[in-house]
C-alpha cells in the first residue's frame, strides 16, 4: 500500500514546505522565521551523533539557532496531509559540513487557517544513513 502523497494531492503543500522552509531560513539569523514557523509550545526530540537525547520547549533555542548562522539547506523527503494534520521529513542538511546534518521530523498542524510546526523529533545523519545528505 503506497499512502505518501505527492504535491499534487496534497492539498496545502506548498503552504507547509513554506512553513518549513521557514525554519530552515531562521539558522541565518532570522529569529522572527522561527517564531512564525513554530507553535508557541512546540517540543523538540533530538538524537545527537552519540547517542544522547536533548528534549525541551523549541523556543528556549530560538536565539541561539538564529545566531548560529549555520550554513544549512532544507530537503523536504516527504510530506503527509490529512486535513489539518500534516508531517514532512526533512533532510537538514549543513553545507560545509556534510557529516554534521540532521533528519527531521517534523509534525505541523492548521490552526486558525495558518500552519504550524508543533513538534520536531530529529536524529543526527549519523543514526540515520539512509537519509545521508546529497
Amino acid at each position: 500500500m503506497n499512502t505518501a502523497m505527492s504535491a499534487e494531492t496534497t492539498p496545502d503543500y506548498d503552504e507547509i514546505v513554506r512553513v518549513v522552509q521557514l525554519y530552515v531560513d531562521g539558522f541565518q539569523g532570522g529569529i522572527n522565521k522561527l517564531e512564525e514557523a513554530f507553535h508557541e509550545d512546540a517540543w523538540i526530540f533530538a538524537i545527537d551523533a552519540e547517542g544522547e537525547l536533548g528534549k525541551g520547549l523549541v523556543s528556549d533555542r530560538f536565539e541561539r539557532w538564529a545566531a548560529s548562522r549555520r550554513p544549512v539547506r532544507g530537503r523536504v523527503i516527504q510530506v503527509t496531509q490529512a486535513g489539518q494534520v500534516a508531517s514532512v521529513l526533512l533532510g537538514f542538511d549543513n553545507t560545509e559540513e556534510l557529516a554534521d546534518s540532521w533528519v527531521d521530523v517534523l509534525a505541523l498542524l492548521k490552526l486558525g487557517g495558518t500552519w504550524k510546526i508543533t513538534h520536531k523529533s530529529a536524529v543526527h545523519s549519523s543514526r540515520a544513513a539512509w537519509a545521508k545528505p546529497q
